[in-house]
């Protein structure tokens, strides 16, 4: 019953469902029933044994506590006292392999294991969240029509569907933050260019909210433009300037990076936002460089004043050129974790469903936007490889690279780091490419541990003796 747990549980009460209530605190318990008791039907339970006793069969049991050992012990108390059919759902930010794990324990046990992801904070647990089921069909069946209940809607439709298997729902929901934090991470990088062209923070807030009535339409962009206008009471500056320069992270985003990892799937533009965090945290690290690198100093403004900048020139043109670099690198970042997750619902047979996987992060998520509506027609309309395939987003990225193109070499000519958006366009241009320099990894693999190479004109592996005469043998022939 802390807060994301209670406020779920206010927001199944209020849709109509009967909702036990159970923690190892009482008097958290007892506030929720004193708080807002007359929001639904709450019964309080004072032990663990009560809480199961007071529930229909089959039991449906929604777990809210910290990811890890804690969720595990919570369910050794609770198996013992359900019966076979018994649905246990975990609702917190849990590791999909460890979801995998509980779901296949449960299993044996002749019970349901669902880990779902929840997003949308404080706010979207109350008020409706996208909510991201994995478990068996069965289980949805008995609980899903429940989750669609209290889920954000759009047009009607819940944001909320059955992702797959196991651990589908728990990957599903890892990899919205890691594009969670590629969106941040991008849409900082435009704040600090634009800081660096002369901007303040008002008047960029001006320029977000402007932002946030076309393309760039999202809930991040609304946020952006709100944090922006504020000021601090202490100092009467802009709040952002108050705010210390470390972003803080739970673990989500550096987890999406690893199992990009172990499948074997690029996700540079993700992973380089985890980094910048990690970056921003290590003042020690900062402290040594500063005095010690040099560099340009950040002014942005030359390049807005002189013929050098060319097409770029003038600080209009160059909010568009940023506005084009937001857009182009958000959508890398939706490409890569969507591709992400292609590719472990064909590693772990899970028949995830991209479109649908769209449609549900439309609203009640941190990383709802206007884009997601296309993304999602995109994926039903054709069988994808990638989104940056798909003809309307070519489209839009042709329109933005140029433009992109400029912002990422003027911040590094002015000194401003820039890994987001470098890392996407880095990206974009290595899928675009006819032919890349992996031919000379692959040779000088073979030179130092004879690892083999393909040719492009022959089947096989080859291995070129180094060593010795440098003829090539075809190994296994």
């Amino acid at each position: 019953m802390a807060v994301m747990g209670r406020n779920l549980a206010r927001n199944l009460a209020r849709n109509g469902h009967a909702v036990a209530i159970y923690n190892r605190t009482q008097s958290r318990a007892q506030e929720v029933i004193d708080l807002h008791g007359t929001e639904g039907t709450f019964v309080l339970t004072g032990d663990l044994e009560a809480f199961v006793d007071s529930l229909a069969r089959p039991r449906q049991i929604i777990i809210m506590v910290q990811a890890g050992a804690g969720t595990d012990a919570v369910i050794d108390s609770l198996v013992p006292l359900l019966q076979e059919g018994d649905i246990v759902v975990d609702g917190g930010n849990a590791r999909y392999q460890d979801t995998r794990r509980r779901e296949e324990a449960l299993r044996a046990h002749g019970l349901h294991f669902v880990g779902v992801g929840i997003s949308g904070g404080e706010v979207g647990a109350l008020e409706g969240p996208s909510i991201m089921p994995g478990g068996s069909v069965e289980s949805y069946a008995a609980l899903g029509p429940i989750l669609e209940s209290i889920s954000a809607k759009v047009d009607g439709e819940p944001c909320c569907t059955h992702i797959g298997p196991d651990g589908a729902g728990h990957f599903v929901k890892m990899v919205h933050n890691g594009i969670e934090y590629a969106d941040m991470q991008f849409i900082s990088e435009a704040y600090d260019l634009l800081r660096a062209a002369g901007m303040e923070p008002a008047a960029m807030s001006q320029v977000f909210r402007s932002w946030n009535e076309g393309d760039l339409d999202s809930y991040l962009i609304e946020v952006t433009a709100e944090v922006l206008a504020q000021d601090d009471a202490r100092t009467g500056g802009p709040l952002v300037d108050s705010i210390v320069d470390a972003a803080g992270q739970k673990g989500t985003g550096s987890w999406t990076v690893q199992a990009a990892l172990e499948l074997g799937v690029p996700v540079n533009a993700i992973a380089e936002s985890v980094f910048a965090r990690s970056a921003s945290s290590h003042p020690e690290l900062r402290a040594a460089a500063q005095p010690a690198l040099a560099g340009p100093d950040r002014d942005l403004t030359a390049y807005l004043q002189t013929p050098q900048g060319g097409e770029g020139q003038g600080l209009d043109a160059f909010v568009e050129q940023v506005r084009q670099s937001l857009w182009a690198a958000k959508v890398v970042a939706y490409a890569q974790g969507l591709h992400l997750i292609r590719v472990a619902s064909d590693s772990y047979g899970w028949d995830v469903d991209i479109a649908e996987v769209a449609r549900i992060w439309r609203a009640g998520c941190i990383i709802r936007a206007r884009l997601l509506e296309r993304i999602r027609g995109e994926y039903a309309a054709q069988q994808l490889t990638t989104l940056l395939e798909a003809p309307s987003i070519r489209d839009g990225l042709e329109q933005a690279q140029d433009g992109w193109r400029r912002v990422v070499g003027v911040g590094a000519a002015a000194g401003v780091p820039l890994p987001g958006f470098g890392a996407a366009l880095a990206y974009y241009d290595t899928l675009r490419a006819p032919r890349l320099p992996a031919a000379l990894v692959q040779g000088q693999r073979d030179y130092f541990g004879a690892h083999t190479y393909g040719r492009v004109d022959d089947e096989g592996s080859f291995h070129t003796d180094w060593s010795g005469d440098r003829s090539e043998l075809k190994i296994g022939s």
